[in-house]
């Protein structure tokens, strides 16, 4: 099942590459040129474009590229003058680290308000954490970013506010990801210093995505709760803890991981903006990077990545859905 799905967004990745590639050729800028320093000659950059074989039709010239980014070639970044691959694997780490542990937030803060709203339906309490809910959903992440800056990284300077790790301190690069690595070295003073770092870029990725959780989360339980068989539950003297979460949440989460799974890029996406206002050396500080300075081969492959991950994700849900569901298998 997952490996059929899985199967199926070739296709869709496909259109997608050849979309974002001609996007890029149709931008006034000469990949040649961007290629070399200041001072190249006419001739020098004529003959560099022949090299990277723009001279080509454009059709042409995406079949070559395609074939060499199946090979895991997406050419040299004009800017940073080494591989692309190379670039780009160094930075995906710190941005999957930023995007999971934003997402684990979200889950566990957008379920557990989710139910304890439920459970305090009818009450004021239940009114206040909608009206709540509602606020943060109209605060879009980056500005969140900019009030925990403000609140907890200069009024009350609790947390750091730039970086992975304070000046001065280093880990062996093992992994990439640095809690992994911190652990991996038998350094748990690293291990917070790197959780410190993190703290704030996550509580605004994931309190960013947690109204939507709860949101859904309720309203699922609402309709749940309507079913027959929650009402013979209560008609067999089954108390209200057994009956949500014996039974009602099983069912009533499936909405929940529908939206993780197709959000979920949205919220890796939302790394933009954060990892730029936080300095984290991640994708979405390399993206808008090479986008100041029109590197073509870095921002199509940080394009693709950003695709991939939502393709795979809103794929991964459905399979989750599946087996989840038995009436589905059935």
């Amino acid at each position: 099942m997952v490996a059929r799905r899985l199967a199926a967004i070739m296709p869709v990745f496909a259109v997608v590459s050849m979309l974002v590639f001609l996007a890029l050729r149709v931008l006034p800028v000469d990949p040649a040129q961007m290629s070399l320093p200041p001072s190249a000659t006419i001739e020098q950059v004529e003959a560099k474009r022949i090299e990277m074989g723009l001279t080509k039709p454009v059709w042409e010239q995406y079949a070559v590229w395609l074939g060499s980014a199946v090979r895991g070639d997406f050419g040299e970044s004009a800017q940073y003058r080494m591989p692309t691959s190379t670039l780009v694997l160094q930075r995906l780490p710190a941005t999957i680290e930023l995007a999971t542990c934003a997402l684990a937030f979200a889950i566990v803060f957008g379920v557990a308000m989710g139910l304890l709203i439920f459970a305090a339906r009818g009450t004021v309490l239940a009114s206040a954490g909608m009206v709540v809910t509602s606020v943060i959903m109209a605060l879009p992440d980056f500005l969140l970013a900019l009030l925990f800056i403000l609140l907890l990284g200069v009024l009350m300077p609790l947390f750091p506010v730039n970086g992975r790790l304070a000046p001065g301190l280093s880990v062996p690069d093992l992994t990439g990801f640095l809690l992994v690595d911190t652990l991996a070295a038998g350094e748990p003073r690293l291990f917070l210093n790197a959780l410190s770092h993190m703290a704030l870029p996550v509580l605004a990725l994931g309190l960013a995505f947690s109204p939507a959780i709860i949101r859904v989360l309720h309203s699922s339980l609402v309709a749940t709760y309507q079913q027959s068989y929650i009402r013979q539950a209560r008609l067999r003297g089954l108390s209200d803890r057994s009956i949500l979460f014996g039974q009602a949440l099983k069912n009533a989460i499936l909405p929940v991981v529908v939206l993780v799974g197709t959000q979920f890029g949205g919220l890796f996406g939302g790394t933009l903006l954060v990892e730029l206002i936080f300095s984290y050396p991640g994708l979405g500080n390399l993206m808008l990077r090479a986008m100041q300075t029109v590197d073509l081969n870095v921002i199509m492959a940080v394009a693709l990545i950003y695709c991939a991950t939502t393709l795979i994700f809103n794929s991964l849900a459905d399979a989750g859905v599946y087996l989840l569901n038995p009436r589905l298998r059935s």
